[in-house]
């Protein structure tokens, strides 16, 4: 594999096709499935807290749970390499995908907007038949809705959409400080109990929540339901419409200077990576250190102490990029690169294939483990579906042009059913592999 074969193939002839139609694999910019497929499988890491453990222990690990040795060990790299870094950089992939898209249909005389906003309309929907079906934890919901503001800011230069995305990023971290600054001291006492029982549980309240995830189907809409509205309404406003349209923003800029088409030179990603390792890092790690010094108080941990996590999770998940965009410019695993591209490629699939797997194995209505598996039990199960995925993946891109739920997603946007076998030629030309782009 050359430096340059992994890097933006489209032609003119090939921008010129018909919108509608699906992107063909020439056209397709591998380094961003790799890294996507990266992110994808990043983000179980930390959303399998949720899947397995009371909620309370997503952002409070004192909250339940063992946290000694071991299991201390998988929390705190989760938390300096995985938390809020993989959503960061599936953010961005998500910015530049808008950008990606947005060309494309220029380019062809479409209509881009209104296949757009029908596009983030239907994620929107997606989002939130898996938040209250599923798992309260979903993602989709909150980038259709980002996605609604973003696009405004699609023909702006790289140069003001990072001005314009320190600005969102700037008003995210002043909402949290001043809230924790002048709102907290005048909460009334109930509010406050209330609070702090949603951050530090009672026996009483974590039986409650055992018992929901324990039991059925219909059990766990006591806690998944209120919780998903939580997400979506106040948590939204709060913090994820903010960081999510900041790092949509960055990504964009980023997509349009060639960092996601591994075109920028060594030393360019060099220092991404350089940034996340010597800045990000540390930065978390003295965050860390403060929030155990005092006792994970919820009047300090969750809002000012989060916020060394919040601008470090910014240099990490740049540092992750340079250090996938510098693998893809160069020859090592290219296995393991297609199998990668392979799960980005389905990334809304295996994203959904997650959430199946981890109900199954945690809910009531599967095996019933929940709140019985430490952290070094859950890392393994990590790893054992990395696996499963990067197995599934190729297989079925060896038949079909896209995932279940891509194929869904394109038809519904489109307004007409799109092809989903892959042709035979198709198959013939990548030797029975349409992931073969390296």
């Amino acid at each position: 594999m050359s430096d340059t074969s992994l890097r933006d193939r489209v032609t003119p002839a090939e921008r010129g096709r018909e919108f509608s139609c699906p992107v063909a694999e020439t056209q397709r910019i591998v380094p961003m499935d790799v890294l996507r497929g990266f992110a994808l499988l990043g983000i179980l890491v930390m959303n399998i807290q949720s899947f397995a453990m009371v909620g309370a222990a997503y952002e409070n690990p004192t909250a339940y749970g063992d946290l000694n040795g071991a299991n201390f060990l998988v929390w705190l790299f989760s938390h300096l390499l995985a938390d809020q870094k993989f959503i960061s950089i599936f953010s961005m992939l998500f910015g530049a995908g808008i950008v990606l898209m947005w060309q494309k249909a220029e380019s062809s005389g479409a209509r881009p907007t209104r296949l757009h906003y029908r596009r983030v309309g239907w994620l929107i929907l997606f989002g939130l038949l898996h938040a209250y079906l599923l798992w309260y934890g979903d993602i989709l919901y909150t980038y259709g809705m980002c996605g609604l503001f973003v696009y405004l800011f699609r023909r702006k230069s790289p140069r003001a959409l990072v001005s314009y995305s320190l600005v969102l990023a700037t008003i995210g971290s002043l909402i949290t400080i001043g809230l924790g600054l002048f709102w907290v001291p005048h909460w009334s006492p109930d509010f406050k109990a209330d609070f702090i029982e949603d951050w530090q549980p009672s026996p009483q309240t974590i039986d409650e929540e055992l018992a929901a995830y324990r039991g059925s189907w219909i059990d766990q809409m006591s806690d998944r339901a209120p919780t998903a509205l939580e997400i979506e309404t106040s948590m939204f406003l709060s913090f994820y419409v903010w960081k999510a349209s900041s790092l949509m923003l960055l990504g964009m800029a980023l997509f349009k200077l060639g960092a996601f088409h591994a075109q920028w030179s060594r030393r360019q990603y060099l220092s991404l990576v350089g940034a996340g390792l010597l800045v990000g890092i540390p930065m978390i790690i003295f965050g860390v250190v403060q929030d155990f010094a005092k006792n994970w108080d919820f009047r300090y941990a969750f809002y000012l102490g989060g916020q060394y996590n919040y601008w470090g999770s910014y240099l990490v998940a740049l540092g992750w990029t340079g250090l996938i965009m510098l693998w893809c410019r160069g020859s090592r695993a290219s296995a393991l690169k297609e199998r990668i591209a392979a799960v980005g490629r389905m990334a809304f699939s295996n994203y959904i294939l997650q959430t199946v797997i981890c109900t199954t194995i945690f809910y009531g209505h599967g095996f019933g483990y929940f709140g019985s598996v430490p952290r070094t039990g859950q890392i393994l199960i990590v790893f054992a579906i990395y696996a499963a995925q990067l197995v599934i993946a190729p297989l079925w891109l060896r038949h079909f042009q896209f995932g279940p739920l891509e194929w869904l997603w394109r038809s519904v946007t489109y307004g007409k059913r799109q092809p989903f076998r892959l042709r035979c030629d198709a198959r013939a030309r990548w030797g029975g592999n349409p992931a073969r782009e390296m």
